[in-house]
């Protein structure tokens, strides 16, 4: 069976029993353990030589990240753990890839990239489809010493059409990825962000949400228009938002991309926040509070969370 895109970035819904029902393409797979899939793996040899450990440590990792998680930088910079360097997996949510129409970053780190970009890197350096890639940022050995290391600034071992191979040890092999970028793209700006369920929230108290969404909880701010993110370059600075800046600094730039608010009822269940580590829709909530000293009271909070729900 092949890796797809869908194997993260999709799931069922109920319609035929329990677990089993049609495809909903681009929600995030919340229940999809992919390190224990990894892990199971008859050979692990080319990980451990890439992150320079032995099988016993390798499983380790990949077991430590849990459901609806995965470490996309571990093959680059070789960080198994989180912020505080102990216990905390390094592995971040899976994140939605429906309704990023309009919007520009959409991995949890700045500076990476659009859909497109991240589409060819995940095929190329995360599944090692056959294709070329190119990123000279990853040529940086302080910052991403194992993706230097392998060569990932410049995968370019296939032929493209009409274009002379120009790699070290060219394959001889027609690249299948680079062509394939446009329509997934088109593919995936198409998917629409799905509405929340019925009764799933306060219908009265959305309403009174939105305008503190929009006044005093200054969520507008950032999160604008339907998208739900900030049009142009929608990052920000990790002190900006009172958080730390580990996994900020796995990616380009050091910020963190503005994640839009569209259908937040997709990806709950893991909780909130690029690790997860916000329970709450309400604990998201305080933590801006306070972080961006609002003043809002306790109903005003509860408001917001059911506007929230409703988006």
């Amino acid at each position: 069976m092949g890796v797809t895109c869908a194997l993260c970035h999709s799931t069922v819904d109920d319609s035929f029993a329990p677990g089993i029902g049609r495809r909903l393409d681009g929600w995030p797979n919340q229940d999809l353990n992919v390190g224990a899939i990894v892990a199971a793996a008859p050979n692990l040899k080319p990980l451990e030589d890439s992150l320079h450990a032995d099988e016993a440590t390798v499983k380790k990792v990949l077991l430590g990240w849990g459901p609806g998680k995965f470490n996309a930088e571990l093959d680059l910079d070789g960080k198994a753990l989180g912020p505080d360097g102990t216990s905390a997996s390094a592995a971040t949510r899976i994140p939605s890839a429906f309704g990023k129409d309009g919007q520009n970053l959409h991995t949890w780190e700045g500076g990476w990239g659009t859909v497109s970009y991240w589409n060819a890197f995940v095929a190329n350096l995360e599944m090692h489809g056959i294709g070329n890639f190119v990123d000279p940022r990853l040529d940086d050995a302080s910052k991403f010493p194992l993706a230097a290391a392998a060569g990932f600034g410049r995968t370019h071992p296939y032929v493209g059409e009409g274009v002379l191979p120009v790699p070290a040890k060219p394959t001889g092999m027609r690249d299948r990825i680079t062509e394939a970028l446009r329509s997934l793209d088109s593919y995936q700006r198409a998917l629409p962000a799905p509405k929340p369920p019925r009764r799933s929230f306060d219908a009265a108290a959305a309403a009174r949400g939105a305008k503190v969404f929009n006044g005093q909880g200054r969520c507008a701010s950032c999160h604008m228009g339907s998208i739900g993110s900030a049009p142009g370059y929608n990052a920000v600075a990790p002190a900006k938002i009172c958080t730390d800046a580990f996994q900020a600094d796995r990616g380009p730039d050091g910020t963190y991309v503005i994640a839009p608010l569209q259908s937040l009822f997709t990806r709950s269940a893991r909780g909130f926040y690029h690790d997860g580590r916000y329970k709450t829709l309400l604990d998201v909530v305080k933590h801006y509070d306070s972080c961006l000293k609002l003043g809002l009271g306790g109903q005003q909070e509860n408001d917001l969370v059911q506007y929230l729900k409703s988006r």
